[in-house]
């Protein structure tokens, strides 16, 4: 099939003729058995920074910006901005947590989704693919994937669409990865819910990564409190 496209090509240049759209598009199949082998070739990196705003309204409105630190499960997480201007204060929270937006957690795989082609469309200098996802056993997290689009180059999720329910609050959202270098990344997220009976929507937005061989011990330990010190009104 290759070989009959290529000798087409050649026979239309020599007549003087543009060649076919480079618009072509895969068997359906195929892009899930790339999609798969792409996901379990994933490389994730080991040290990361980067940074992210978060904008949230509803039962708590939001507006800040944060710069992370993450090696493994450690984190520093430090917040640069609370409605655009900076704290006053540094502050700086020090955790353990697993990167809930990881690629590698989230995308949904055939041994957990089945899978339904519905369209390709183009996507950049190529096509990519969606599809609808079904669970196959009831999902006991509350959170579902319902939709994902498939990078046509890369083959890993571009968009996941997804549901997400817990006890007192129901959503949907989309999540969206990008590459960065040899790394796949989220870029974004929107997020509509109800929380308690209230209207709620969510948008983070990430960028300016960074992946050095590692991070300094240093960076994982909480600074110290600045001594007490006399403010003017003190010595009035």
């Amino acid at each position: 099939m290759i070989r009959r496209a290529a000798i087409a090509c050649v026979f239309l240049a020599l007549l003087g003729v543009a060649p076919p759209s480079p618009w072509l598009q895969l068997d359906s199949q195929l892009v899930l058995q790339r999609y798969a082998t792409a996901l379990n070739a994933l490389d994730e990196p080991k040290a990361m920074i980067f940074s992210y705003s978060v904008s949230q309204l509803g039962p708590a409105n939001i507006e800040q910006r944060h710069r992370i630190y993450r090696s493994g499960t450690q984190v520093r997480d430090e917040l640069i901005a609370i409605d655009g201007v900076a704290p006053r204060t540094k502050i700086v929270t020090i955790t353990r947590r697993e990167d809930r937006y990881a690629i590698g957690r989230l995308a949904p795989r055939d041994t957990a989704y089945t899978f339904l082609f519905l369209r390709a469309h183009q996507h950049g200098g190529h096509l990519d693919y969606e599809y609808e996802t079904t669970p196959i056993v009831r999902s006991t997290s509350g959170f579902i994937v319902e939709r994902v689009t498939i990078d046509g180059a890369r083959f890993l999720p571009h968009v996941i669409r997804f549901q997400s329910r817990r006890a007192g609050s129901y959503g949907n959202g989309a999540l969206e990865y990008g590459s960065f270098g040899a790394y796949w990344m989220p870029v974004a997220a929107t997020v509509t819910a109800t929380v308690d009976g209230h209207p709620a929507r969510e948008h983070i937005a990430w960028g300016e990564y960074r992946f050095p061989a590692s991070l300094p011990d240093a960076t994982f330990v909480a600074p110290r409190a600045l001594p007490a010190t006399s403010s003017p009104s003190d010595l009035e």
